[in-house]
């Protein structure tokens, strides 16, 4: 399946330059960016996805873009890709400016594209001995430096999983390399807090609405009452895992540092929650 691409106002063959050599989302990582899942309807939850990458650009320091300019890209975009296309990416960069970190007084480089997207009903996982800085000023930002995600899947995958598992610097369970976290214990499905340094991640947060709307018990913890040796207990049979992602929706974990994990049935009935919400509005 090929790629749509929108850059500068029009819409790209693959082959054809977007950016120049000096843009800092490529020379510095400067930028932020959203995906979203591509269905049949159209962009899922695309509201909340624009809303966060306006909220993410003012954090980063950026000049939003206005948002009925990236609305506009996005109906392109859908218009002319394939309807089995699974995933939408929308892009906001710095724009081009010094070698150095400073910015310059251009104006930011929006980029849209829409292509396939693996997805899979449930999850592998390991632990990674690096850790989320949950003080860093782009902690709990969807930013485009993503070096330390790309190095920490690459360990995943080298392990026979998809997925890694971040602590964060004091010690408590923070989120994956492209996913939230959930811990099932004791009858309840628990999320780190967002203090932990994690994504405010869309398919988190829609769960933890949709979830508090059916009685279902999943719930966000208090900072500290999710330490990453939490995890430990699901190795041992105590608990089981979930993930959610824009792609993953809810995701049960079949193990972790290849130790087999029993699949949580507050997990499996948040899974068909989700997917049962989501079925019923494209953009809720």
């Amino acid at each position: 399946m090929s790629l749509v691409i929108w850059a500068g106002g029009r819409l790209r063959e693959e082959t054809e330059p977007v950016i120049g050599a000096t843009d800092h989302g490529l020379t510095v990582g400067d930028g932020v960016f959203e995906t979203c899942e591509v269905t049949g309807l159209g962009a899922f939850a695309l509201t909340r996805h624009l809303h966060r990458l306006e909220s993410n650009e003012r954090a980063l320091g950026l000049v939003p873009v206005p948002e009925d300019e990236v609305r506009a890209a996005v109906a392109t975009v859908l218009e002319a890709c394939d309807p089995a296309a699974g995933r939408l990416r929308i892009t906001v960069t710095g724009g081009p400016g010094p070698m150095g970190s400073g910015r310059g007084d251009a104006e930011p480089t929006l980029v849209v594209i829409a292509g396939p997207a693996r997805q899979s009903a449930d999850a592998r996982v390991v632990r990674v001995p690096w850790v989320r800085n949950e003080r860093s000023a782009i902690a709990g930002l969807k930013t485009t430096s993503y070096a330390e995600n790309v190095v920490a899947l690459a360990r995943a995958v080298a392990a026979g999983a998809d997925e890694a598992l971040f602590a964060n610097t004091r010690g408590e369970l923070c989120e994956g390399t492209g996913s939230n976290v959930f811990v099932e214990l004791d009858g309840e499905l628990l999320t780190p807090s967002l203090a932990s340094g994690c994504l405010a991640g869309i398919s988190r947060a829609l769960l933890l609405e949709w979830a508090a709307d059916a009685g279902l018990p999943v719930r966000e913890v208090a900072p500290s009452e999710l330490p990453y040796g939490v995890l430990d207990d699901v190795t041992a049979g105590r608990g089981a895992l979930a993930l959610t992602s824009s792609t993953r929706h809810v995701s049960p974990v079949l193990s972790l540092d290849r130790v087999e994990l029993r699949v949580g049935e507050v997990s499996i009935a948040a899974r068909e929650l989700f997917l049962r919400r989501a079925a019923a509005d494209v953009d809720p």
